[in-house]
């Protein structure tokens, strides 16, 4: 009897410290079941099935300019309560020509649903890769995620490179010449233009400029209006101002302008010319006027003092000589 009291003792004693050194393993506790995981949005595999690892991580489509192109997104929903998801397309491109058939979707619990959308292909859009995302937002509490799905969309067409220079124009400003154009993309790429200036006056070479990139790109069927700064222009010339544009895949053009660099004396100056030479003709004509006079006169017979005639037009010796002259020495 006592030999199994201090066995039991001595068991009760093991037990209790097992319990204190291992307190995890006293309870048992059952393990907890994963969260079901949250709703998604992935390009639709087709024929009713479910998107996988295997199948395109984003949408491509092609089409011409004017076309409309249709895809589906497939939006899935494990969770046990329904939750609505809103759709838009996003960025430039092909996300802002994107439209989905609903713009807010409900989804049912552990339902999947495909959701058709378009793309509609600008008329005057040109041949070339366009990037752009279908934006999927969950609405409501515990359905606040964002998810992006990629869009790539090559518009199909002949590639055109066209440009053309138009209106150009040179003015004077201060100490300064501006000189002003237009760039039109005539084609179907989008082209980066590349400009360069030069000026002729009669003398020779008044400006060389290279050819220099503008800031910005030119879309399809876009115009844009530059302006070049000439410093120190001629004051005195005649001057012709030439632009030539060209631009990758051949596009080329060039136009002119001329320029008159005339001060502001030179133009006064003239005035006071003209003023004295008109002057001089009056005193020129005036004097042949009184020649003219004497000289019909002696055509003829002159009266003499009796109011006769003297042979051969001669004056009568008494008579006063006349004087053409108008400086001092001259008398009346």
């Amino acid at each position: 009897m006592p030999f199994r009291l201090r066995t039991a003792v001595g068991g009760a004693t093991l037990a209790t410290a097992a319990v204190l050194l291992c307190p995890a393993a006293a309870v048992a506790r059952p393990a907890a079941a994963p969260a079901p995981p949250g709703w998604s949005a992935a390009p639709d595999p087709g024929a009713g099935a479910a998107p996988g690892a295997p199948d395109r991580p984003f949408f491509y489509l092609e089409g011409a300019p004017g076309t409309v192109r249709v895809d589906r997104l497939s939006l899935s929903n494990p969770t046990g309560h329904a939750l609505s998801v809103r759709l838009r397309g996003a960025g430039s491109g092909a996300g802002a020509w994107l439209t989905p058939a609903s713009n807010e979707v409900r989804i049912p619990p552990h339902t999947r649903a495909g959701v058709p959308f378009t793309v509609t292909v600008p008329r005057d859009a040109a041949p070339g890769e366009r990037a752009g995302t279908l934006l999927a937002t969950g609405v409501g509490k515990g359905a606040g995620r964002r998810i992006s799905v990629p869009l790539h969309l090559r518009v199909t067409g002949p590639e055109l490179s066209a440009l053309t220079v138009e209106k150009v124009s040179v003015r004077r400003a201060g100490g300064a010449a501006l000189i002003r154009y237009t760039l039109v993309n005539r084609g179907t790429t989008v082209l980066r233009p590349r400009i360069a200036v030069r000026a002729d006056g009669l003398f020779g070479p008044l400006l060389r400029r290279a050819a220099r990139a503008q800031p910005a790109a030119l879309a399809p069927g876009r115009a844009v209006d530059l302006t070049e700064t000439w410093s120190g222009p001629p004051a005195l010339d005649a001057v012709e101002v030439r632009l030539t544009a060209t631009a990758a895949g051949g596009a080329h053009d060039a136009a002119t302008a001329s320029y008159s660099a005339v001060p502001r004396g030179v133009l006064a100056a003239p005035l006071p010319l003209l003023a004295a030479g008109a002057g001089g003709l009056v005193v020129l004509r005036r004097r042949g006027r009184g020649t003219g006079t004497g000289g019909s006169r002696g055509e003829g017979a002159a009266p003499g003092p009796d109011g006769g005639t003297l042979p051969g037009g001669d004056e009568p010796a008494d008579a006063a000589p006349v004087l053409a002259g108008t400086g001092p020495g001259a008398r009346a």
